[in-house]
C-alpha cells in the first residue's frame, strides 16, 4: 500500500499499479490506437491527394499526434482517469492526493507520452526505468502531472479480515490510533495474514513483541483479560474501518456514490462500515479463539500498559 495525504489532510491507503499490470494496460490501449490509427490514415489519405508528399506527410503527421495523443487525454478526461486498457485491469489514475484527475493532468500525461515515453526506436523504454526507479511505479507522465496509477480493487486481506471481537466493540471506538504508524500496521497485517504458516513457538514470540509495541503508541489499554489476538485484531479493523469511512466521505465529494479508486466498497465487510463489530468467525484447526487465532498467552495482564 501507499499512503497518500489528500487535500483535506486526511491519510489514506492506495494500492499503486505495478509494472506488469501496467504494462499489460497500456498494451491493450496501443492496439487500440494502432487499430485507430491504421484507419484514420487511410481515410486521410483518401480524402487528400497522396502524391503530394507535403500535404501526405502533414495529414500523417496530425492524425498520429490525433490518435496518440487525444485517445488517451480523452479518455482519462471523460472517463475519471480511466483509458479501455486500464478498465480491463481496474486500473485508474488519480492525483497524488487521492483525488480525480482533471484534462490538464490527462493532457499533461498523454503529452510526455506521445513525445517522450513512446516514440523512436526505443519505445516505452523511458517510462519503464522511471517506474522502475519510482517508488509508487510512476512513469514521467505521472511525475510531471503530479498523477499515480492505483488498483481499483484490492486483494483479500491474505485469509480473513481482522474483526472486533464483541465485549471490544466499544473500547475501539474510544482508541488513540495517532501514533500507530504505516510501519507497524503493515507489520502487523502481515503477521495476522500468515499465521497459519509459523510455528506455535514463533506465533507466541512475534505476536507477544507486536502486542507490547502496539500497546505502546495506542491507547486507552485493552479491558483486563483481553487476548492478545483479538487486541491486535482489533486495533487493526479499528484502524482499517477508520481510513476506509474517511476515504468515503472523500470518494463521494470527488466521484460520487460507489466509486473509490483503489479499494471497492465490497471490500470490507458491512460490520465495520456500520461500526458493529462482531464476534470473528473461527477458523477450523485453531480452536474457538477466533477468525485470528494467535496463542499470545491467556491474557494480558491488567494494568501492564502505559
Amino acid at each position: 500500500m501507499s499512503r497518500v495525504v489528500t487535500g483535506e489532510a486526511v491519510a489514506i491507503d492506495l494500492r499503486p499499479a505495478r509494472l506488469g499490470s501496467r504494462m499489460v494496460a497500456g498494451l491493450l490501449d496501443l492496439l487500440i490506437q494502432l487499430f485507430v490509427l491504421y484507419g484514420a490514415l487511410v481515410t486521410a489519405l483518401l480524402v487528400v491527394n497522396p502524391k503530394d508528399d507535403a500535404l501526405a506527410a502533414a495529414t500523417v503527421l496530425v492524425v498520429y499526434v490525433t490518435t496518440m495523443l487525444g485517445y488517451p487525454v480523452v479518455c482519462e478526461t471523460f472517463l475519471r482517469g480511466r483509458t479501455i486498457g486500464k478498465m480491463v485491469m481496474k486500473l485508474r489514475v488519480v492525483r497524488d492526493d487521492g483525488g480525480p484527475v482533471r484534462f490538464r493532468h490527462a493532457f499533461t500525461r498523454g503529452l510526455i507520452g506521445a513525445v517522450v515515453e513512446r516514440p523512436g526506436v526505443f519505445v516505452g523504454l523511458p517510462a519503464v526505468l522511471a517506474m522502475l526507479f519510482s517508488g509508487r511505479a510512476k512513469r514521467l507522465g505521472d511525475l510531471f502531472a503530479g498523477t499515480v496509477v492505483v488498483h481499483e480493487s484490492v486483494p483479500a486481506l491474505l485469509g480473513a479480515v481482522p474483526t472486533v471481537a464483541g465485549p471490544l466493540a466499544g473500547w475501539v471506538t474510544r482508541l488513540d490510533l495517532t501514533g500507530l504508524d504505516d510501519e507497524l500496521t503493515g507489520t502487523v497485517r502481515g503477521f495476522l495474514g500468515r499465521v497459519h504458516e509459523l510455528s506455535p513457538e514463533a506465533r507466541e514470540r512475534i505476536g507477544a513483541d507486536l502486542v507490547a509495541q502496539v500497546r505502546a503508541v495506542v491507547t486507552p489499554a485493552p479491558p483486563p483479560g483481553t487476548p492478545g489476538w483479538a487486541y491486535l485484531s482489533a486495533v487493526l479493523a479499528e484502524r482499517t474501518r477508520r481510513s476506509y469511512q474517511r476515504l468515503r466521505a472523500i470518494s463521494r465529494a470527488h466521484y460520487g456514490p460507489g466509486e473509490i479508486p483503489g479499494i471497492p466498497l465490497e471490500y470490507y465487510p458491512a460490520h465495520l462500515l456500520a461500526q458493529r463489530p462482531g464476534p470473528p468467525p473461527p477458523i477450523p484447526g485453531y480452536g474457538p479463539g477466533g477468525s485470528i487465532p494467535i496463542p499470545i498467552g491467556p491474557t494480558m495482564p491488567p494494568g501492564s500498559a502505559r
